[in-house]
């Protein structure tokens, strides 16, 4: 009797001690953002992309659309326990080149410079619907003309 009841209480501690660890904090960094002692090396009117990269490594991104300029994101979330992940810390550094690949400006950006601002990666729909393999062939049954419709307008193929 007294084997069963101990076994009892340390079976109700371990679940409990199970689910405290469980709600525990826990926090994931992504990400590198040069430090400000690193950021002083760097010449304005002076350094290229070449050594900016050599001395930072690799950004995170690049310019979206003419590739003028580098871009450095540190991000840091906490989770805990059941409860959605939350941004807690984004750094953001993008130095700014000219045409000619010379390091021209540094800015620097933190989650509380603004609204947040989230970073995700976009694919492109590649225009497959979820209806299943039997819907799309019966979709397709009667488009053989090049426009994809039945028919043409004009009454040919």
């Amino acid at each position: 009797m007294k084997t069963r009841t101990k076994v009892i209480k340390f079976a109700v501690m371990g679940a409990v001690l199970l689910s405290l660890t469980a709600c525990s904090t826990r926090y994931r960094n992504h990400g590198y953002v040069p430090t400000e002692e690193e950021l002083a090396s760097i010449t304005l009117g002076v350094d290229t992309r070449d050594t900016v990269a050599e001395t930072f490594g690799p950004p995170s991104a690049s310019g979206v659309l003419d590739d003028s300029g580098y871009i450095y994101v540190r991000s840091r979330v906490r989770h805990l326990g059941p409860i959605r992940p939350e941004v807690v810390d984004r750094q953001v550094v993008v130095i700014g080149f000219d045409g000619k690949g010379i390091a021209r400006n540094i800015e620097h950006y933190a989650l509380e410079d603004g609204r947040f601002v989230p970073l995700q990666r976009r694919i492109t729909d590649n225009g497959i619907e979820t209806g299943g393999l039997l819907r799309q062939l019966g979709a397709n049954i009667g488009n053989f003309g090049p426009s994809g419709s039945p028919t043409a307008s004009n009454g040919s193929f």
